[in-house]
């Protein structure tokens, strides 16, 4: 039995990059609430990510989102969007900053013009913590004056002036959620506790950029999802914006000792100079979207951690 109460005034969403990492994990929650359900996304992790959902309650859409053509046609018949799709695995776009630009900004215009004209009652923006870069305070809230510290960050923001833009112009009901880094069970392989934990489990070296005492606030994936939905549902003013993070902050080397301690072994350590981009800290304020949403985060980072890495070694035992 679904734990979301669907909104009455809502029938079919449409999820941008739903065959990601989150939205792998929203869709089916999203139709388990009983929403009808399009994915536009480009199937980059193959086209069997959303099986179990298929159905009639799901229609996919292969496309990509910098396609306006494409853009209208997977919004026909939703009433609602939750856009996810972005570039965010080089948070410096050194490796391709073309792609990064075009997809995380130039598309986004399209995307929340046709949402305009389509009346849509609800668009949900993805939004990132990285657009606070290094700040002076934490836990940093939703007026502390962004600063983002790499070109991905900037993007972001980017997005979030241009969901203000349109709410405040014609009223498109806009929310943006700031994700503090994102973790659980089919994590991306660029990320943190993905790479600590294949280390762990292969013995392998795990890269670890600058001294490790750089802080990050983790947020479990089933928690982001449950946000994304509320947001979908709660009835806020056009133009929020809201911090979604798990509620505790902690050192890389902390990290690397907590993955070690529950997969019984030592990770071993490779250390190299800090990345381009990489902020010493983030750490957010959950009390508005407690306010507005209702929502506060479920799962701890032990408890995140102990899933990912069964996850991890449910997939290895697959592959043998």
């Amino acid at each position: 039995m679904s734990r979301y109460k669907k909104n009455p005034n809502l029938n079919r969403v449409l999820v941008t990059g739903g065959a990601g990492y989150v939205g792998a994990v929203l869709v089916p929650k999203l139709i388990a609430a009983g929403y009808q359900v399009t994915v536009l996304d480009l199937f980059m992790y193959g086209e069997d990510v959303l099986k179990s959902s298929r159905g009639p309650a799901l229609r996919e859409v292969k496309g990509d989102i910098r396609d306006a053509e494409v853009v209208r046609q997977a919004l026909q018949g939703c009433d609602a969007v939750i856009h996810l799709a972005c570039i965010s695995n080089d948070p410096s776009f050194e490796l391709n900053p073309d792609l990064g630009r075009s997809i995380n900004l130039d598309a986004f215009v399209p995307l929340v013009r046709a949402s305009k004209e389509a009346k849509v009652k609800r668009f949900v923006y993805a939004s990132s913590s990285s657009v606070y870069g290094n700040q002076d305070r934490y836990p940093t809230v939703e007026t502390d004056v962004p600063r983002p510290y790499s070109p991905y960050g900037v993007t972001k923001l980017a997005g979030e002036h241009l969901t203000a833009l349109y709410a405040e112009n014609w009223g498109v009901p806009t929310v943006a959620l700031r994700y503090f880094t994102v973790f659980g069970p089919r994590q991306r392989p660029d990320m943190s506790i993905h790479r600590l934990c294949e280390a762990v489990l292969t013995g392998a070296s795990f890269p670890r950029f600058g001294d490790g005492t750089q802080v990050r606030e983790f947020t479990y994936v089933a928690d982001i999802v449950a946000a994304n939905i509320l947001a979908s549902e709660a009835d806020v003013p056009p133009g929020t914006i809201a911090n979604i993070a798990g509620g505790g902050e902690v050192t890389l080397n902390e990290l690397i000792a907590t993955v070690g301690d529950l997969a019984g072994a030592q990770v071993v350590v490779e250390d190299y100079p800090p990345e381009a981009g990489d902020a010493k800290r983030n750490g957010g304020s959950t009390e508005r979207a407690h306010t507005l949403l209702g929502w506060s985060p479920r799962v701890g980072l032990r408890e995140g951690i102990d899933a990912q890495l069964a996850w991890h070694r449910d997939r290895r035992q697959v592959r043998r």
